[in-house]
């Protein structure tokens, strides 16, 4: 599996984000250090991609309710051996809300974070290393199809996001949306 590219998108991450600097190493090390890295089943922990999937104002964000971690989030899911997490995220975004015509807006990383997945049925729990890249949508009365892993998939308007989900690394998005992304 090759390891390397998202080792450099890191490195890349790293030189832009220094505030992130352990979350950074972190991920570095786990990749470096974690044969089944991209593995679901590799329950200390595995790699995720996700899609920070904006409309072309910048105004609104595509965000899932999902089912099992009864959160709003960003679209995206787990890596499957793909070590192409930008891939991952796409795939993931056009499976959870049946939209498509997704434009990238960077192929770098656009946010990382590792976070802790409680216990569900048998699996145990576990850290989820999220790399996540923006995407742009249109907002357009294409209907959005919710798939089995949401309660719900929706157009956010970016003043509604916390309200909806008060996290960290939202506050982080939202910032690095209207900082690097502006329309």
């Amino acid at each position: 599996m090759k390891r390397q590219p998202l080792k450099q998108l890191l490195i890349n991450y790293k030189n832009n984000h220094s505030d992130e600097k352990s979350l950074i190493e972190a991920s570095i090390q786990f990749l470096e250090s974690t044969p089944q890295c991209f593995n679901r089943n590799n329950l200390n922990g595995h790699f995720t991609g996700s899609a920070w999937v904006v409309d072309t104002t910048r105004e609104w964000v595509l965000m899932t309710h999902h089912r099992q971690l009864n959160l709003w989030l960003q679209l995206g899911g787990h890596a499957d051996n793909c070590s192409d997490l930008l891939g991952v995220a796409l795939d993931e975004a056009r499976e959870e809300s049946g939209l498509t015509g997704f434009k990238v807006l960077s192929q770098s990383i656009f946010d990382l974070d590792i976070h802790p997945i409680p216990k569900y049925k048998d699996i145990p729990p576990h850290f989820h290393f999220d790399i996540r890249f923006i995407i742009e949508n249109k907002r357009s009365g294409e209907n959005i199809i919710v798939s089995d892993e949401s309660h719900d998939v929706a157009w956010i308007h970016k003043n509604d996001v916390l309200n909806k989900n008060p996290e960290e690394s939202m506050v982080r998005m939202l910032k690095k949306t209207s900082v690097n992304f502006a329309p």
